[in-house]
């Protein structure tokens, strides 16, 4: 049966483990206390080479003059005659004298230096066991110092665990004090929200017959364009100014939208709705694909045309439906739907399918309102935002208007070194509070911090 890390069973049975390891190294030390080697009574070397006979043997190995003295008469012939007769006896004695003491001569060197050899090989055998017992007794020595310093590590562990403990129940303490806070605040957003929308409701029918009554009234065509859908005191000069400031550069700007040239390889007469400087155009030509731009703006498309680019001062709806049905062979339209009325919007995107040609791409990239960063840094920063749009709304307005193989391409991600962080836990580390904190900084890095733009894609059939 598992238990759950650090409880109360699990504690227990890591001391059991621990006591076990230490009865089994317990046993182990004393064994090899047990087998250090004894010294041991060494055979004493043996004794010197006897040389007092070495003299004696070489004064006497001669017994008798080669020859007999010489003498007269009958002594004469007796002395020849047991000469003759001894003469060989003494001869065979006196050559092995002679080889034996020449032997004895020979060897005395000899005996010398294993006489010395044998003596110096048992006192360096007697050195070499003698520092051989002296290891084994400073190892175990070592052994028996291992386990206070291996108990002074696990207090130390121990009472980091304690302080990492406290710290993560503040913080504990902390992020349920800001989650209980978090939630007082979302159910009086709840609230505002709901009094909003019941307001809206009420503005929404107010402005329908409005509209309606304005219509009988002036004989107007409902499906006439709507020839302003941003506020005319932007469209100038200044403008130009707060792109350059808080848009980016150019070649930001160009980077951005570089991937989505592929969508249109091969196609003609694309159309990039509030073209803006010119960036995606002026990459669509490189790419020697024909394009044509359309802005609001008089200062914007004067721009375009100064780095001669095909760029007309007119309002998208407009301009759409003054071009013949199937005369465009793509729509392209980087951060201009969040400038329009959802009305408005409607009614380009119905223009635009009739205008586009079967097989042309439509791509409509937005800031992702998704993406709180998105939204409370660079959505409300500009003015002329008018409706912030989900991803699965555009999605939706895409289908919904005729288009087929609608897909999102989320772009601009977050820096993640810029994200919450989460705990770090090493190997083997008990996970608890560390895992639910880290569960929860995922959960708002997905809400705060997540990709800034998106880009609804999908094809005229």
């Amino acid at each position: 049966m598992s238990h759950e890390k650090g409880s109360a069973e699990e504690l227990a049975r890591l001391k059991r483990e621990r006591e076990g390891a230490d009865r089994v190294y317990n046993d182990a030390l004393t064994a090899l206390d047990a087998a250090i080697l004894k010294l041991r009574e060494l055979p004493h070397p043996p004794p010197a080479y006897d040389e007092h006979q070495i003299t004696p043997l070489n004064e006497r190995w001669e017994l008798l003059p080669l020859k007999p003295a010489e003498g007269a008469g009958w002594l004469r012939r007796l002395r020849a005659h047991v000469w003759a007769m001894v003469a060989p006896l003494f001869e065979r004695q006196q050559a092995f004298n002679s080889a034996l003491v020449d032997h004895v001569n020979r060897n005395i060197a000899t005996h010398r230096e294993t006489t010395r050899a044998v003596e110096s090989t048992v006192a360096m055998f007697r050195e070499e066991l003698q520092g051989l017992i002296h290891f084994q007794t400073m190892l175990i020595l070592y052994a028996q110092q291992i386990t206070p310093y291996i108990d002074t590590k696990d207090r130390e562990v121990a009472g980091l665990m304690h302080g990492l403990a406290a710290g993560l129940s503040g913080l504990s303490d902390e992020l349920q004090k800001r989650w209980e806070s978090m939630g007082a605040r979302e159910r009086r957003y709840e609230s505002q929200v709901s009094d909003v929308r019941s307001t809206l409701s009420v503005m929404q029918r107010a402005t329908q017959t409005l509209k309606r009554e304005l219509e009988e009234r002036r004989g107007t065509d409902p499906q006439s364009p709507v020839t302003d859908p941003r506020s005319p005191d932007l469209n100038s000069y200044k403008y130009v100014g707060f792109e350059d400031q808080f848009r980016g550069s150019q070649t930001e700007i160009r980077d951005r939208v570089e991937a989505y040239v592929p969508y249109f390889k091969g196609a003609s007469d694309v159309l990039d709705i509030g073209c803006g400087r010119g960036e995606f155009l002026d990459l669509l030509r490189q790419h020697g694909i024909s394009a044509r731009g359309v802005d609001l703006n008089d200062e914007m498309a004067a721009v375009c045309r100064e780095r001669g680019l095909e760029a007309t001062a007119n309002d998208a709806l407009s301009y759409l439906l003054a071009q013949p049905d199937g005369s465009l062979g793509g729509l392209f339209a980087a951060q201009v739907v969040e400038h329009l009325e959802p009305d408005y919007l409607m009614r380009l995107l119905e223009a635009a399918y009739h205008k586009l040609r079967p097989g042309s791409k439509i791509i409509l990239e937005t800031i992702n309102p998704a993406c709180w960063f998105a939204f409370f840094s660079s959505y409300i920063r500009d003015i002329t935002h008018v409706q912030p749009l989900h991803p699965d709304t555009l999605q939706y307005l895409l289908v919904a208007s005729g288009f087929q193989r609608v897909d999102v391409r989320y772009s601009a991600p977050f820096p993640e070194e810029s994200k919450l962080q989460p705990i770090p836990v090493t190997a083997g580390q008990a996970a608890g509070m560390e895992a639910v904190v880290n569960e929860n900084v995922k959960k708002l890095n997905g809400l705060l911090f997540t990709y800034l733009d998106y880009a609804a894609i999908g094809e005229r059939m």
